[in-house]
């Protein structure tokens, strides 16, 4: 197995906000991206190669079977493939957010044709026409998935050919957009740049102005007085009511992982150079909110208990008026001493004290948290390892739902009843995040 190795950058250095990154991938022992990599040290280079365990090969065949092809190429997987079920609903499509742990193990193979395939054909649905109820959401919103349907050329019932049928949202139960969409698309991109060494697909004309497209969309000025993005309760991958409308940690992580990918991927000229000061602007500003405000642990949760209500002026400590008697009961014993974590939502007289999984690893990922910020989430999923992982990883959130909290706050949703599916389900599909997550520090501890 030719397995092309990607060798994490440091994350300790919150000043890389302001400064180009520097890819570090090898790709057949050739520089790449401008590093020479000759004589690095085999700690920071790890090329794998050895056979494939009987799970790996029923992994990859399970895989391969759930493969989508389209006019005779591969362009993407399946979310759910399953013979058995006559109504899979959308499950049979494929998903954006979904193909990402696919992609990367594609990549990671050395299979990219299907990588590059998805990242194109779901580019050309950007510009597709997209409607509810005779409305259209901005330009650039990327689909949440599609389907390819076999149907007939020209009106002709025995000629047939295939095209791609894109869900913007409005066939999603709740008809709601999928903001994290695009956010996963441009990371993709990023990744298969670094990884395969090819980028001349970031540098195409169309792949540039899709790029520019989505940033437009997330960086429009608007009502918020926040730098985090603003969105509806089901916009990302918990995709149905959960209490997460407003300014939720998974979108603000992406968004921020998003736009250092975008910023290191724009033609630099003169054109995207108002675009690149205003992903700086953004960075800067994202990073400084979440780190401020999101983040819990002991000493916060004593300031909170702490504060004055109904402060008016410029300078007050309160600033979001968030009252003493909204942390939960069970908080203050489930915060570990030496640990903490960044909370899952933010607004106006509201915190959402939950631990969200996805936002908080994909916070470390993309050095959204400090660095102690992101040691203390790590030494918080050890301590809180049977609450967190337990037997079947990982809990999409903790705690759950339960009683009247969960009627009102889902709607009595039946599919999400306490620790099942969004509501504190297990989602194993989270593990990588944790492995990429546990990288940068297995190679500190073998230096």
């Amino acid at each position: 197995m030719n397995v092309k190795p990607l060798v994490v950058e440091r994350i300790d250095i919150d000043e890389t906000i302001a400064n180009n990154e520097e890819s570090r991938i090898e790709v057949d022992g050739k520089i790449v991206n401008g590093e020479n990599v000759k004589g690095v040290d085999e700690s920071e280079v790890l090329i794998t190669k050895r056979e494939e365990s009987e799970a790996e090969k029923e992994a990859w065949k399970l895989l391969q079977d759930s493969v989508v092809m389209y006019c005779g190429s591969p362009i993407g997987t399946m979310a759910a493939n399953d013979p058995g079920d006559k109504m899979p609903l959308n499950y049979d499509q494929v998903f954006i957010r979904d193909f990402v742990p696919s992609a990367l193990a594609f990549l990671l193979k050395g299979e990219g044709e299907i990588v590059r395939n998805f990242l194109l054909h779901t580019l050309q649905l950007q510009s597709w026409e997209k409607t509810v109820d005779c409305y259209s959401p901005g330009q650039g919103l990327m689909p949440a998935s599609f389907k390819v349907r076999t149907v007939p050329l020209d009106g002709n019932n025995e000629a047939h050919e295939e095209v791609l049928d894109p869900d913007f949202g409005e066939s999603a139960i709740g008809r709601v957009a999928p903001v994290d969409s695009g956010l996963w698309w441009i990371i993709l991109l990023r990744a298969y740049g670094k990884i395969t060494g090819d980028y001349t697909l970031q540098e195409r004309v169309d792949v540039q102005t899709g790029i520019k497209l989505i940033l437009n969309l997330c960086l429009t000025d608007g009502f918020d007085m926040f730098p985090s993005l603003l969105v509806t309760d089901g916009s990302c991958m918990i995709d149905r009511r959960m209490g997460i409308h407003g300014h939720p940690l998974e979108i603000q992580a992406l968004f921020y992982s998003a736009l250092r990918c975008s910023r290191e991927m724009l033609t630099q000229n003169d054109a995207s150079m108002n675009l690149v000061r205003a992903i700086n602007n953004r960075l800067s500003a994202l990073s400084f909110h979440i780190r401020e405000y999101y983040w819990v642990d002991m000493k916060k949760i004593n300031e909170i208990y702490r504060y004055k209500t109904e402060e008016y002026s410029t300078d007050a400590t309160n600033k979001f008026n968030i009252y003493p008697d909204q942390i939960p009961s069970w908080l203050m014993d489930w915060v570990p001493e030496e640990g903490g974590y960044l909370i899952g939502n933010l607004q106006p007289a509201h915190m959402d004290f939950r631990f969200f999984t996805l936002g908080n690893l994909w916070s470390i990922i993309s050095s959204l948290g400090t660095p102690k910020q992101n040691q203390g989430i790590l030494d918080t999923i050890q301590a809180k390892w049977d609450d967190l992982v337990g037997h079947m990883p990982l809990k999409i959130c903790y705690p759950a739902l339960e009683y009247e909290e969960w009627r009102i706050i889902t709607g009595s949703d039946p599919k999400n009843t306490p620790w099942s599916y969004h509501n504190g389900g297990s989602w194993p599909t989270l593990l990588w995040q944790v492995s990429w997550d546990l990288i940068p520090v297995c190679m500190f501890l073998r230096n």
